[in-house]
Order: C-alpha cells, then sequence, then structure tokens
C-alpha cells in the first residue's frame, strides 16, 4: 500500500500544482470563463492517460518512443503559460484592461489552457499507470494497493485545492513572481527529462558524456519535485507572515463576523497547504533514500570456462528476476546478467552498455533500469541492440544449461576497461 500511495503522490502532486496554479491565475485576472477548459483537459487527461497507457501496453510500445515527446510538448506549453502569464500580469494595472482583454484572446485561450492542463495531466497519468502495473503484487494486496492508489491521488488533488484556497488574496505581483519560478523549473525538468527520453531512444544521437551529465539529473528526480514544493510552500509561508488583519473598516456585526472569518479560513488553507507539502517533502526524501539504497548492484556469481564454454543452470536464472555473475579476464573484471523474459526465453548481455558504459543495470518491477541514466528497459527488449540496452552475449539452452561461448564472453573486457582480445 505505501509503495503505491508514494507513486501516485509523487506523480499527482506536480499535476495537481501546476494546474493550481492556472487556476489560482485565472481567478486573480478575472478570467473564470476559462476555468471550465480547465476542468475539461482534467477530466479528459484522466480518462485518455488510462486508455492510452492500456494500448502502449498492449502494443509494445516503449515508454521513452511516447514520453520523450510528450515532455518537450509539455515543456513547450508551459513555457507558454508562463508568456501568457506574463502578457496578462502586464496589462492588469487596472480593471478597464482585464475586463478589455477578456474578449480579445477567447477561443485561443481557452485552447491554450486546455492542452495546458491536459498534456500535464496526461503525462504524469501515463507514468503513473505505467509505474502502477509494474508492481507485482497478488490479489491478496490488490485492495490495499488500490486504496493506497486512491488514498495518493486524493491527497494530491486536496493539496491542490488547498493551494488554490490559499492564494485567494495573494497580491498579483508576488503570485507572478514565485509562481513563475516554479513554472520555470518544471520547464527545466521537462526539457531534461525529454531529450533524455529521445536520447535512449535513438531519436536523438547520445554519448556517454551527455548521458552522464542528464543521467543523474534525471535519475535524482525526487530534487525536482522537493524544490517545486518548497518554492510553493515558501510563498506561502512568506504571505502568511505578512498577512495582517483584515481592514474592517464601516463594518459591523454579521458582515465584521464574515470578513474575519474569511481571513482566517484563508489562512487555515495557507498553513495547511504549508504543512502538506512538507509532510510530502519528507516522504519523497524518504522514499529516494531507501530507493538509493536499491540501486546498489546486486553480488555477482563468479563463473569459469569449461571446455571453451560457460555453462550455467537453467534453473538458477528463469525465476523472471535479474541475476548477475563474473568472470576475470586479463585481469578485468566482465560482468553480465541473464534474466527470463515473459516468453520464457533467456536473455543474456553484458552489464554495460555502449552509451553509459559499465555502471550496471538493476531490476526495478518489470524493468531493468540503468544505473547511470535512469533508463527504463523492458526487459523483453534485452538482448536488442540500440539505446541504453544491455550489449547482447551470444548464449543458447542446452537442456537444463544455459551455455555461453567463452571466447564471446572474455572478449567482453572491452566494455569494463579492459584490452579486446
Amino acid at each position: 500500500m505505501l509503495a503505491t500511495l508514494v507513486i501516485a503522490l509523487r506523480e499527482g502532486v506536480e499535476a495537481a500544482l501546476v494546474t493550481a496554479i492556472a487556476v489560482a491565475y485565472l481567478r486573480k485576472i478575472g478570467r473564470d470563463d476559462l476555468l471550465p477548459s480547465v476542468y475539461k483537459a482534467f477530466g479528459a487527461a484522466v480518462f485518455a492517460s488510462v486508455l492510452v497507457a492500456a494500448l502502449l501496453s498492449r502494443f509494445d510500445v516503449t515508454e521513452e518512443q511516447y514520453e520523450g515527446p510528450l515532455l518537450l510538448a509539455s515543456a513547450v506549453f508551459v513555457f507558454s503559460m508562463v508568456l501568457w502569464m506574463n502578457h496578462h500580469a502586464r496589462g492588469l494595472k487596472g480593471q478597464i484592461e482585464t475586463r478589455l482583454q477578456q474578449g480579445a484572446s477567447g477561443q485561443a485561450s481557452r485552447w491554450g489552457i486546455f492542452l495546458f492542463v491536459f498534456l500535464m495531466v496526461f503525462r504524469e497519468g501515463v507514468e503513473t499507470v505505467f509505474m502502477l502495473s509494474a508492481l507485482r503484487f497478488d490479489n491478496s494486496d490488490a485492495l490495499m494497493q488500490t486504496l493506497g492508489t486512491v488514498l495518493g491521488l486524493g491527497l494530491a488533488i486536496l493539496f491542490g485545492v488547498s493551494f488554490v484556497r490559499g492564494t485567494i488574496r495573494i497580491d498579483l505581483r508576488s503570485f507572478f513572481r514565485m509562481t513563475t519560478v516554479i513554472l520555470m523549473v518544471v520547464v527545466l525538468q521537462l526539457t531534461i527529462t525529454g531529450l533524455h527520453e529521445l536520447s535512449e531512444a535513438q531519436i536523438l544521437p547520445g554519448s556517454a558524456r551527455e548521458m552522464a551529465l542528464v543521467g543523474p539529473i534525471v535519475r535524482n528526480e525526487a530534487f525536482f519535485f522537493v524544490t517545486i514544493l518548497a518554492l510553493a510552500a515558501t510563498m506561502l509561508l512568506m504571505e502568511w507572515r505578512s498577512r495582517r488583519a483584515p481592514d474592517a473598516g464601516n463594518l459591523e456585526g454579521a458582515a465584521l463576523r464574515k470578513a474575519k472569518w474569511s481571513a482566517r479560513r484563508e489562512r487555515i488553507w495557507m498553513v495547511a497547504s504549508c504543512c502538506a507539502a512538507a509532510l510530502f517533502m519528507l516522504t519523497i526524501t524518504a522514499e529516494f533514500i531507501y530507493a538509493k539504497s536499491a540501486t546498489e548492484l546486486s553480488a555477482a556469481l563468479p563463473l569459469t570456462v569449461t571446455e571453451g564454454v560457460v555453462r550455467i543452470p537453467v534453473s538458477t536464472v528463469s525465476d523472471g528476476m535479474l541475476h548477475r555473475f563474473s568472470i576475470q579476464s586479463d585481469g578485468t573484471t566482465v560482468r553480465i546478467i541473464a534474466i527470463q523474459r515473459p516468453d520464457q526465453s533467456i536473455a543474456v548481455a553484458f552489464d554495460a552498455c555502449r552509451i553509459c558504459g559499465s555502471q550496471g543495470y538493476y531490476q526495478s518491477g518489470r524493468n531493468v533500469m540503468c544505473k547511470n541514466c535512469a533508463s527504463a528497459i523492458n526487459i523483453p527488449t534485452i538482448g536488442q541492440q540500440g539505446g541504453c540496452n544491455p550489449i547482447p552475449l551470444d548464449s543458447s539452452v542446452q537442456g537444463e544449461q544455459l551455455v555461453i561461448p567463452g571466447d564471446k564472453l572474455l572478449a567482453g573486457s572491452k566494455h569494463f576497461g579492459g584490452g579486446s582480445h
């Protein structure tokens, strides 16, 4: 339950926060007429994300093939949202300009807001479905896992609502400055991750140097999550500290009590948002530290060449889990991995790739992850050339033994810093 809650929370909060910024801003500039576009986009994205994720899984489309372009498209629309906000903020020196602008860009604004929200929610939605489907749990855990998912998404939506409610009366200039920074961090995250996915899919050329630079940023994605939440919480805290008691003016009786209650209610929402942001940051940081320890390479079982071949019992590698082996070749440790594919065949490859080198791989659910650049490798594709896939190694099954030619295995020392054979 905890794993699904954290996944749903992590994927949902970012989309909820960015959507909440759009809702809060539209309310501040008097563009309530555009709010239906936000709600329609949210609903359409939730439905489309589940449908598209199911189709991608059915046709065995790798995640990086669709996610790279989608990430870059999302970055473009987030950046365009910043430009749109900047354009409107400059024209909001008085109420008259606001009213005049409402009729000037109505249809274009509706589609822009719709696509902005749709792409953010859709991207996070598809990724959530993929990540949840990668978790392995039996039927007895299904109810708890579903509950964790619903609870995580519910908390994410509640955070978005509390952010909107807590920023209603924040000065537009202060709101715009801080939310611009938040959105630009989102643009940076989407752009870097999108380029990484396109390089991994070989749509863009990738090199070991580039992946060594971009990989750690993508792998440490919790940094962006924590940064975005910290910026949102900082904005609310700064406003809360500077907030004074409401000017009662000539109010008295019920009107005065209503004004005080409105101010108090807004402070409650602000404090709730800050507390939630702090709790989410602690949760995700703790989960990140735990996951970091899980990325360490497992111990490698030693191999020996006998009569020109290496033999591994098929039963050792037929459980669907990644197994690591090693052999010495002229003073260089050569590592290989073996894993049973869903079709029951055995894939064997060097524990290295042509882009990232010999950093190695570890298993995460139904994917094998590159330790250097965090690329998720679908297990059925292991044994194929390209991208960040492990370098294939010839092998065959003979009876109950997995047989690997010794010369080809030892020649793999060149992938681990040794000489060629």
